[in-house]
């Protein structure tokens, strides 16, 4: 695809395996991250050398409005053409409403909605000069169907999709198309919390009775990205083994 990608929540799970994704399809990168560390940055480089693509770590805390817009300033000084911006990174806070902090549920949409909000209002006025771009935000299943104790990561995912779906409208007319993965269970560190609040039944409603690879994710992410979903547009896709 050839195409300069910033991602977001780079560094492990669903966010590296996109990372890879894009790599192996010869985009160069930009790896969003919250601090440098030698091993993430020693993995970019052989990520880059072996895809024969530049990947550049960019560092700023989501919950910090200024220092995501300080990160900016360094793509933004590249001078570089911005081709996609996957928002994947986000926090995953499960537990009872009445159990649930006030500030544990500000800190959820600050780092699921806001910084999403945020870091695409400052892409968008590099995409909307250019005339082209796809931006492709990270959903959940838990935004669209109804699970107890995911008042405050279901609302915040609930969100992005609400968001999603009003942008694509707005910038349809510069030739950026808005999009969202969905998806359900996925074999990633921050799954960990959702089990132990499952009660062992997270697989229950997936007909295909297991998690998603985080590559199954990636694979999706890429194509909404791509020329060939150049008609996609203010969509959710679900990316769940059948959950009902």
């Amino acid at each position: 695809m050839e195409k300069n990608v910033i991602i977001t929540g780079s560094n492990r799970g669903i966010g590296k395996a996109i990372l890879k994704k894009f790599a192996k399809e010869g985009c160069n990168i930009w790896a969003c991250a919250r601090s440098p560390k030698k091993e993430f940055e020693d993995e970019l480089k052989e990520i880059a050398d072996k895809n024969g693509v530049w990947i550049e770590p960019i560092y700023f805390d989501l919950t910090s409005s200024e220092s995501i817009k300080t990160g900016f300033k360094q793509i933004w000084a590249s001078k570089k053409k911005i081709d996609v911006l996957v928002n994947n990174a986000g926090i995953a806070f499960i537990d009872l409403f009445q159990l649930t902090p006030e500030q544990k549920i500000r800190e959820t949409f600050e780092v699921n909605v806001f910084s999403v909000m945020t870091l695409t209002q400052l892409v968008l006025k590099m995409m909307t000069r250019q005339h082209s771009g796809a931006i492709v935000n990270m959903a959940s299943i838990g935004g669209i169907d109804a699970y107890p104790a995911h008042c405050a990561y279901g609302a915040s995912k609930a969100a992005v999709i609400g968001f999603t779906k009003a942008l694509s409208s707005e910038m349809a007319q510069w030739g950026i198309r808005v999009n969202a993965v969905a998806p359900g269970a996925t074999e990633t560190d921050m799954i960990v919390s959702f089990e132990n609040k499952s009660g062992g039944n997270l697989l229950k409603n997936c007909a295909m009775k297991r998690k998603a690879k985080p590559e199954e994710i990636a694979n999706t992410v890429y194509f909404l990205s791509s020329d060939e979903a150049a008609f996609i547009n203010g969509q959710v896709i679900r990316v769940d083994g059948g959950s009902t």
